[in-house]
């Protein structure tokens, strides 16, 4: 979970220590840090490692969690990769300014002289129609939505070459964390990021890494060679990518299968599922906003809340996972598999592995609404536990890129000494502590 805690240049807080240290206190098994970019270029208050330099801050963040689960919790870093995204432009300025004008636009009037200037006016005065029938599919969609990069803009060299360029941004990545103390990496295939979209069934590029399955799954294959070949055999190194992608034309079960094999045969140490969460369904933002991958229906798939269909919020997630898992189990693998997605008590939890849905469960919004729920259902404590609404207020803070809380309990003590607030001074950073009864 992003909690928008990191500086402005992507390094650790004490915020951010205490965020994961709050966490490890309840002794999970393992706690996997936030979306992680891996390159060295601006991207606001999101974690960076993409540089030395940030590695003696997550170094910090690494120890802090291992003292406060006295050593009892692993600790992964998820890495990241993702195209530029821009907010949606105001209508006037997009063309007086923003939109490139072409020779296309002058034949469009009839004019292969027309001046620049007289085209930007004449653009501006078209109802929506008729600049349907004007603009690019790209050029609209950058006035609706805001401009987005996409795997398949092979006329950006610095798209056609991602493939040549990422195994080694990751491998790099993969070595700062293991540099700075992490117990292994979780490579990030999955959602509206960059190597989901060369997974998906939606990416045609026309070189070897598009179209066919096998081409779609050749550069998540490389990243992970790069990245084992870094890191060594003895270090964990697993991914997160989309059981069912949850859009027209994306991936199902029948691409997704073969995914989770693969990966297996390749030697990742783990395999985590989730699914949807995809820019291709995403609702239009408002004029200044950016899209956000999870307003739409596979956003929704990811993210379900209480006011839900008739399958309701949980499990939504769990046949797939299944049906990955037992694949790689009939080629004669065990690779442990997770899967995440509505979990918020024992019962369901005990329920997947029992089933041979999963090898391990993966708890986000419950986590976030009861830090300690793995101690309390431990020490059989299960009616003490916080449990998450499935509200999505954390979401939506998320979608505002504002400070992560929960409603929980943000607004529980906050006058007790030594509490950290949000800046604005109304929420506590971190759920209040808990100790069990004597």
């Amino acid at each position: 979970m992003v909690p928008w805690r990191a500086t402005d240049d992507g390094f650790v807080t004490e915020a951010v220590i205490d965020w994961y240290a709050r966490f490890a206190r309840g002794r999970p098994g393992a706690i996997v840090v936030e979306a992680t970019g891996i390159r060295d270029i601006p991207s606001g208050p999101l974690l960076r490692i993409g540089h030395d330099r940030y590695i003696e801050g997550l170094r910090k963040l690494a120890d802090a969690v291992r003292a406060a689960s006295e050593g009892q919790t692993r600790l992964f870093i998820q890495l990241i990769d993702f195209l530029a995204i821009r907010r949606r432009p105001d209508r006037t300025k997009f063309f007086e300014r923003f939109l490139e004008i072409t020779d296309r636009h002058r034949q469009a009037f009839g004019d292969p002289a027309m001046a620049e200037t007289d085209v930007r006016i004449a653009l501006a005065a078209l109802n929506d129609q008729q600049l349907l029938q004007t603009l690019t599919p790209s050029e609209y969609e950058a006035l609706q939505f805001g401009y987005r990069e996409r795997v398949t803009d092979m006329h950006l060299p610095h798209i056609r070459s991602l493939p040549q360029v990422l195994p080694g941004l990751f491998a790099d990545a993969a070595a700062r964390a293991r540099e700075a103390g992490f117990d292994g990496v979780e490579l990030h295939y999955a959602h509206a990021y960059t190597m989901a979209s060369f997974l998906s069934r939606t990416n045609v590029r026309e070189d070897d890494y598009g179209g066919l399955r096998e081409n779609r799954l050749r550069l998540p294959l490389e990243v992970f060679a790069a990245v084992r070949k870094r890191v060594g055999a003895d270090y964990v190194v697993g991914c997160r990518y989309l059981a069912e992608e949850c859009i027209s034309g994306g991936n199902d079960t029948d691409d997704t299968i073969p995914f989770g094999v693969a990966f297996a045969k390749a030697g990742m140490d783990f395999i985590s599922t989730s699914r949807g969460g995809k820019f291709d369904d995403a609702k239009q933002p408002g004029v200044g906003s950016a899209a956000y991958p999870y307003t739409g229906p596979s956003g929704y798939e990811c993210m379900p809340q209480y006011i839900s269909d008739e399958r309701g919020p949980f499990g939504r997630n769990v046949d797939p996972t299944a049906a990955i898992r037992r694949a790689i189990r009939d080629v004669g693998l065990q690779t442990p598999v997770v899967c995440a997605g509505g979990i918020h008590n024992f019962e369901m939890a005990e329920q997947q592995l029992a089933d041979g849905v999963c090898d391990i469960v993966g708890a986000a919004r419950q986590s976030l609404a009861d830090p300690d729920w793995f101690r309390k259902i431990r020490l059989g404590l299960g009616d003490r536990v916080r449990v998450c609404e499935f509200t999505n207020y954390c979401e939506g803070l998320d979608q505002k890129h504002k400070t992560v809380t929960c409603q929980l309990w943000d607004k529980e003590a906050l006058d007790q000494p030594g509490v950290r607030l949000t800046p604005d001074g109304k929420r506590r950073l971190t759920a209040p502590d808990w100790q069990p009864p004597r």
